[in-house]
């Protein structure tokens, strides 16, 4: 058995993409392997730095077992010029040729072929230059004369197994023992051999090859020097993971804000520190931000620092200076006044300018304020109109994360009320899983507006996500409007708000399918919350079949349909009836299928000869019943009580009844009564899509 160890040394590769390349490379890895009989001993591991993407495989067999491969050839009365070329295509001396009987009475030519395996080895040289030209990237590039495209220019490569070099050659360069350590710190060339030796002459060299280390070293000496000032390091966890994809060895180091700048909001001051200098922040006990700041380094300075946070420091200064100004400029003007600009600045080349938009948002909060208790439609439309001033700010212009919050305070400034201020600065959330939902009726309402306009838009056009790609986060603004609607508990009637905001775009969309479009956008939405909900065990199928079965288009009574079915299905007369529902509804499709017709009728009791029979159509009749008054009354538990109590007549009906008699009024009789099962359980939802739990 033989370690393979791998390493691409190159430039600096995004910190997005680092692990996920490197996760990557070690599938694709991992499949080759297998799939040409060499699978490893062990769990292959990946790593990432910076500069580098390493894969350790351990325990490769020294080579491939020999194997028996079978070829089919043509026809053995085929011409002479195509048995030779079949000949001719197999490896000479490794074969044996037979002739097998076909379906039409003739015969086929086969040939086995004794395939030799490689040495592992070799197999690797000729593999690694093809699975690396395959290594998929979001971004690549080309350098110097080669053809060869990688996220960065490589440096070097390297590669040993058991020890021993593996040579290829890969966009310019041959593979060998060798690598560098830090860029600066230690930048000779190592040569490296084994794994065993690769990680500590790696650390040695002031390189963390783990980026789970260099989180926690970044993320515990962060916290030790907030705590060194009383204070605590900000939760930020995604800059934490960028952060460790921006160093080889981290260097946490303390940095102070200028105490004139900490008038400015806090956003202001995180988002300045965060997205243009990925420094960590710092506050109090009460969560206040602290006039500190934390840099990581790359590197450790011989004057433990000093001029690092200095230099760091000086560029805060200047970023705060211009956010200051700004600060101080929008503050002299009325978000009204910004209105008119907004004529000018285009929401979508098909959709119009955010003008547009602000007049659309303010109608269609009035649709809204009938469904959000408690929300004041005058503040809700004041809210509206505003809400997109401030992306005419100079604060916006530069800090455009900002948009809404800057709002916020600029309402605030102007004396606005309290629910305008909230319902503008909160608009655009939740952004994320992470983020608080909008309680408050009027921000509920204007996020909710925001959202709708922005799908039924977009939707209407057929501007959708495609696979991975969400240029405009449509999947995000769906998340957005469920969390919305399930976490405050709203009857939202999502048919009747996407015609609301339909009509809103007027002409500009009047030729739209608006029923088509409804359709369209409640399967996005149903396809959103079963994303949503993955976490909390509900299961797909379930939100399907309940989807399914209903045109009902309220969020908040599907999901508790959903979870009473869910339970119900989790019992002994859960499991038993859905089984009965099959048998049911299989026996009717085979029997549609073959009649050519569906047994849509109400079965006739003077037809039910067996007692089983007579009472699974009184209870059928009972049931249905039971269950309208239950879902009017949306007492869901009651309604899968009562689907509970058809398990035993069902099963009653199976044992002592058979469907397919010779008597064609007594059969189709039956196949009405299986067909008012199907049509039953139909009202609570489409169990044919329901799969074993």
């Amino acid at each position: 058995m033989a370690d393979l160890l791998l390493e691409l040394f190159s430039e600096e590769i995004p910190a997005r993409m680092q692990m996920r390349a490197a996760q990557d490379l070690a599938e694709l890895l991992g499949q080759a392997l297998t799939e040409a009989g060499l699978a490893p001993a062990g769990e292959i591991r990946h790593y990432a730095t910076p500069r580098r993407l390493t894969v350790f495989v351990p325990g490769l067999p020294e080579r491939q077992a020999n194997r028996s491969i079978e070829r089919k050839g043509p026809r053995a009365d085929a011409p002479a010029a195509a048995r030779e070329g079949f000949l001719r295509s197999l490896p000479a001396g490794a074969f044996t040729i037979e002739e097998r009987a076909d379906k039409k009475g003739g015969a086929t030519l086969f040939a086995l072929v004794q395939e030799q395996g490689r040495a592992t080895r070799d197999f690797l040289s000729s593999l690694l230059p093809e699975l690396l030209g395959r290594l998929p990237w979001p971004k690549s590039m080309r350098w110097g004369k080669g053809e060869t495209r990688w996220v960065r220019p490589l440096h070097a490569i390297l590669c040993t197994l058991a020890g021993e070099t593996i040579t290829f050659g890969f966009a310019g360069l041959r593979s060998g023992p060798t690598t560098r350590g830090h860029r600066f710190m230690a930048p000779d060339v190592l040569e490296l051999r084994t794994f065993e030796t690769y990680v500590p002459t790696l650390r040695a060299a002031k390189v963390m090859l783990d980026p789970a280390e260099r989180r926690e070293v970044i993320e515990q000496r962060s916290k030790a020097l907030a705590v060194g000032q009383g204070l605590r390091l900000k939760h930020d966890p995604g800059l934490l993971d960028e952060l460790a994809g921006l160093v080889e060895w981290p260097v946490p180091l303390l940095g102070r804000i200028d105490s004139t700048f900490m008038q400015l909001p806090q956003e202001v001051l995180v988002t300045s520190m965060r997205e243009h200098q990925r420094y960590l922040a710092v506050e109090d006990d009460q969560g206040n931000l602290a006039p500190f700041f934390i840099t990581v380094a790359n590197i450790e300075a011989r004057d433990g620092g000093a001029a690092i946070i200095a230099g760091n420091e000086r560029v805060l200064r200047a970023r705060l200076w211009d956010a200051s100004f700004f600060w101080e400029q929008d503050r002299t003007r009325r978000l009204e006044q910004g209105l008119s600009r907004l004529e000018n600045t285009v929401f979508h080349a098909e959709l119009g300018s955010q003008g547009e938009r602000v007049r659309r948002l303010t109608r269609l909060v009035e649709a809204l304020c009938d469904h959000v208790p408690g929300a004041d439609l005058a503040l809700a439309q004041r809210a509206a109109q505003l809400a997109k001033a401030d992306l005419v700010s100079g604060m916006v212009g530069e800090f455009p994360e900002l948009q809404g919050i800057m709002g916020g305070y600029y309402a605030l400034e102007q004396g606005e009320s309290e629910p305008v201020v909230r319902a503008i600065a909160e608009h655009y959330l939740p952004k994320g899983p992470e983020d608080a939902c909008p309680t408050a009726p009027v921000s509920v309402v204007l996020a909710l507006a925001d959202r709708l306009d922005q799908l039924v838009g977009f939707f209407a056009r057929g501007i959708k996500p495609t696979g991975s790609k969400d240029p405009f986060a449509l999947r995000r603004a769906a998340l957005g409007v469920i969390r919305l609607v399930l976490e405050n508990g709203l009857r939202l009637p999502l048919r009747s708000v996407i015609q609301a905001s339909l009509f809103g775009y007027g002409r500009q969309l009047e030729t739209v399918d608006g029923k088509a479009l409804e359709e369209d956008l409640l399967g996005f939405f149903a396809d959103r919350l079963k994303v949503h909900l993955r976490n909390e065990g509900v299961r797909h199928d379930l939100l399907t079949a309940v989807f399914a079965g209903s045109a009902d288009d309220d969020l908040v009574r599907l999901i508790t349909k959903v979870k009473a079915l869910q339970a119900f299905l989790d019992t002994d007369d859960g499991r038993n009836l859905l089984a009965g529902y099959r048998r049911a509804a299989n026996i009717v499709s085979i029997e549609e299928k073959k009649d050519k017709r569906r047994f849509a009728d109400v079965p006739n009791a003077e037809l039910a000869r067996e007692p089983a029979e007579r009472r699974l159509i009184e209870s059928l009749a009972a049931a249905k019943l039971s269950i309208e008054r239950a879902e009017a009354l949306e007492d869901f538990n009651a309604a899968m009580a009562t689907v509970a109590g058809l398990r035993q007549p069902i099963d009653n009906f199976f044992q002592a009844v058979m469907v397919n008699v010779p008597d064609p009024p007594v059969r189709e009789n039956r196949l009405r009564l299986l067909a008012a099962i199907r049509a039953s359980l139909g009202r609570i939802a489409d169990f044919s899509v329901i799969g074993d739990s």
